[in-house]
């Protein structure tokens, strides 16, 4: 040891290895994965949906929102455009439809507490008019009753971030996920008939 550390306090040389020790694992810590690739993690981790069903969403948003996966696949997106309640609130309305008719009136005010009404928590964009018809809709709830807000969140979705999620890398990551396993799924194949004729011969 040199002598300029000798004559250094103890306590010093303890807060230089430590500082040292904290570089050095934040120099091992993994890079910091993108939004979009910690997405499409989530999604292929939970169940990867097959190539046919990624061309189907591409192909309408209608397609999109009848299926399951479809419909997960594009929350995610949505809630990394901050405008997940765009969903929630669809989801929450196609709940509402199938509600026991006695407890129709409680859950229509809580979905128009939690959607509707201005500064909701988590309000959706809906004009003056269409938010004033479903406050007075809530009032005698029945089944219907948010028809037209929730087909006014779905138009929006539908011109608006639909055409984003198909631009989106998220998607993109999809094909290309879709498009390595069925190159791999071939190359399996191909390998398996090498060695079934090698192995004939």
């Amino acid at each position: 040891m040199c002598k300029g550390l000798a004559t250094l306090p103890a306590t010093c040389l303890k807060s230089a290895k430590d500082i040292k020790h904290k570089i050095s694992f934040l120099l091992q810590k993994p890079e910091p994965q993108t939004a979009d690739q910690k997405q499409t993690k989530e999604i292929t981790a939970k169940r990867v949906p097959s190539a046919a069903e990624v061309e189907k969403w591409r192909e309408s948003f209608s397609h999109v929102m009848s299926s399951g996966s479809g419909r997960t696949v594009f929350t995610s997106f949505l809630q990394s455009e901050f405008s997940k309640e765009n969903m929630d609130f669809w989801v929450a309305c196609e709940d509402y439809k199938k509600t026991d008719p006695s407890k129709l009136a409680t859950r229509a005010k809580q979905i128009y507490q939690q959607f509707v009404e201005a500064d909701a928590p988590n309000e959706v964009n809906l004009d003056a008019a269409t938010r004033e018809e479903t406050r007075q809709n809530v009032e005698n709830a029945c089944p219907s009753c948010f028809n037209e807000a929730q087909k006014m969140i779905y138009t929006l979705m539908a011109k608006d971030s639909y055409r984003r999620f198909l631009n989106s890398k998220l998607i993109k990551d999809l094909c290309l996920t879709q498009r390595s396993a069925a190159e791999e799924k071939k190359e399996k194949k191909n390998c398996v008939n090498r060695q079934e004729s090698t192995g004939g011969a």
